[in-house]
């Protein structure tokens, strides 16, 4: 079975930085990597991608502030969140796109809460 697992949240002040992580196990390959968030009542949105080659793309609300990587050995994706401000208090979450037989699937993890408050 394929596993994702995020972990890195936690509280934070305004201005603050926190290190996102998301551990994959159990498939054969993983392409895309993926940050997601969520707040109360709104939409979930991509917050940052990085493929298997290691391109990277982010949401605009988040650029210059965060930075996406990833570990190959590790199968890990990070998220260093710089600068934080209270609207990306969110809870977070990571998706990858694994082949773990014939077809890749996405999966998701169970999220991190990230909260940015004085």
């Amino acid at each position: 079975q394929v596993q994702v697992v995020e972990s890195g949240g936690g509280l934070v002040q305004p201005g603050g930085s926190l290190r996102l992580s998301c551990v994959v196990s159990g498939g054969r390959i993983t392409y895309n990597m993926e940050w997601y968030r969520q707040a109360p009542e709104n939409q979930r949105e991509l917050v940052a991608s990085i493929t298997q080659s290691g391109e990277t793309k982010y949401a605009d609300s988040v650029k210059g502030r965060f930075t996406i990587s990833r570990d190959y050995f590790k199968n890990t994706v990070y998220l260093q969140m710089n600068s934080l401000k209270p609207e990306d208090t969110a809870l977070y979450y990571c998706k990858a796109d694994v082949l773990r037989m014939v077809t890749p699937h996405d999966y998701w993890g169970q999220g991190t809460q990230v909260t940015v408050s004085s």
